[in-house]
């Protein structure tokens, strides 16, 4: 099923490569998680946003989103095993760390689709450090 695009606010329909780098900068948080047993997630968006900031804004926009909410959840990440290795917050840490990891995917793979349709996702929790 075929949805219809929205493009971004006052600008034209995004073209095919536009939208494959905005999809790439959603999904390259992911595959660099996996890549790095998840260490280095915000890396992947690092790189899309440096490659394409100049180019597309589209792109740029999805880079940033995708870094900083990373950024974010990195942070939530470390808490989450600080917690595990004190005695007391095992049984805080585990779930915390099984919550983060499907709020993660879900986020991500929603703004992956909705790039694909040519529509802007903003990621919810970003310390926005990227523009």
């Amino acid at each position: 099923m075929s949805y219809p695009t929205q493009p971004y606010a006052g600008q034209p329909a995004l073209s095919s490569q536009d939208r494959t780098a905005s999809v790439l900068a959603h999904l390259s948080a992911p595959i660099a998680a996996v890549l790095s047993l998840g260490w280095l997630s915000m890396v992947g968006p690092l790189i899309v946003w440096f490659v394409y900031k100049d180019r597309s804004p589209a792109a740029r926009h999805a880079a940033a989103g995708a870094f900083n909410f990373n950024l974010s959840f990195w942070i939530l990440y470390l808490i989450s095993w600080i917690l595990i290795f004190s005695v007391i917050g095992l049984i805080v840490g585990v779930p915390l760390l099984i919550v983060i990891f499907v709020v993660a995917a879900w986020c991500h793979v929603k703004g992956a689709i909705r790039a694909a349709n040519g529509q802007p996702y903003e990621y919810p929790w970003q310390l926005r450090v990227l523009r």
